[in-house]
């Protein structure tokens, strides 16, 4: 048996296969921020083989600040939560786990979308968007906190069997984990113990609204790819403080580098530093990245980069692709 289809026990959660299709964002709900009919039918198509053992529904705002741009979901207000059920139903309706992405985005979004000030972890332009933000205020950050905890309430008030965090692709839990985009003198910046002080509190808050069997996944922008920079060995000292914390898995993408490596392409282009923090961590561990074929995802699997592999573009060009990867583990 291929490793690609071999179930996997992680805590409470078991997959049936290693294989999971990211948080993509599509850009299809309301104005307001809600699930739309098109957003459900996406979904929908996209989950008819009922190959992948889990969906990551893309990365939903937890407040208008903190909204990245036009047509993304809404997790900020329990009027949301209706649709956010809908679209976790037809995610189990095809047999599989559901689990829901929250976000700020922090200085990656603009006046335009959010209608407020850019705010962020420092005042330093973010590499993947335009704008100076101010800094955010200790008052603000708390306010963050409070609205990560009722974001994670209700994606588990929704069905959703888990809820991830957003710590990549340049968005604010990034900007502070990154030197890059943070240059604060507080207790938020300088070592990176400090960089990962709001995360912790992130985490505190998600872990007390949902309760301590409830699967809390979290994305890391592991490395920027971008001089000056967060570096593997860096990741990895992250990924031990955060499974100390009590994240259940972490999902390895890009950071500030968003989710391209600039400095590698091809298959697991995210390989190298999701490899190194699964040597690191007794969690599981996903990587992403440049992945086309069935082959590329067990030679990743096979190698070490990660227990469960994430295919999204592919998808998003072919959405048969995911049934013929899992034939293929059968051949």
């Amino acid at each position: 048996m291929t490793i690609l289809n071999t179930p996997l026990a992680a805590g409470i959660m078991t997959f049936k296969n290693r294989l999971i299709y990211p948080p993509i964002t599509i850009a299809k709900a309301s104005p307001e921020g809600l699930v739309t009919e098109e957003s459900l039918a996406y979904y929908q198509e996209k989950m008819r083989s009922g190959s992948f053992s889990l969906a990551i529904v893309e990365h939903c705002y937890i407040l208008q600040e903190g909204k990245a741009s036009n047509g993304q979901i809404s997790i900020a207000e329990d009027a949301a939560v209706p649709g956010l059920a809908k679209l976790a139903r037809i995610i189990k309706g095809a047999g599989t786990k559901a689990v829901v992405q929250i976000n700020h985005a922090g200085s990656c979004t603009s006046p335009e979308v959010t209608g407020m000030e850019l705010k962020g972890a420092s005042p330093v332009q973010n590499p993947r968007q335009g704008g100076i933000p101010q800094e955010m205020t200790k008052e603000e950050l708390a306010q963050v906190v409070s609205a990560f905890a009722a974001a994670a309430r209700r994606g588990k008030e929704a069905g959703y069997e888990g809820v991830e965090i957003h710590s990549a692709h340049s968005y604010l839990l990034n900007q502070f984990y990154s030197p890059l985009t943070n240059r604060r003198t507080d207790e938020y910046g300088g070592t990176l113990e400090s960089r990962l002080r709001l995360h912790l509190e992130v985490i505190r808050a998600v872990r007390k609204a949902v309760g301590r069997d409830y699967p809390v996944f979290l994305r890391l922008g592991a490395c920027d790819h971008l001089p000056g920079g967060n570096t593997v060995a860096e990741a990895v000292a992250a990924a031990k403080i955060l499974e100390q914390a009590g994240i259940d898995i972490l999902d390895v993408s890009g950071g500030m580098c968003g989710y391209i490596n600039p400095e590698k392409d091809g298959a697991g282009y995210f390989g190298e530093e999701s490899k190194a923090i699964r040597q690191a961590v007794s969690i599981p561990v996903i990587t992403t990245g440049g992945i086309t074929q069935p082959e590329e995802a067990e030679e990743l699997l096979k190698n070490g980069a990660g227990d469960l592999i994430g295919v999204g573009r592919t998808v998003m060009q072919d959405s048969g692709w995911a049934g013929r990867a899992i034939a293929w583990c059968s051949r």
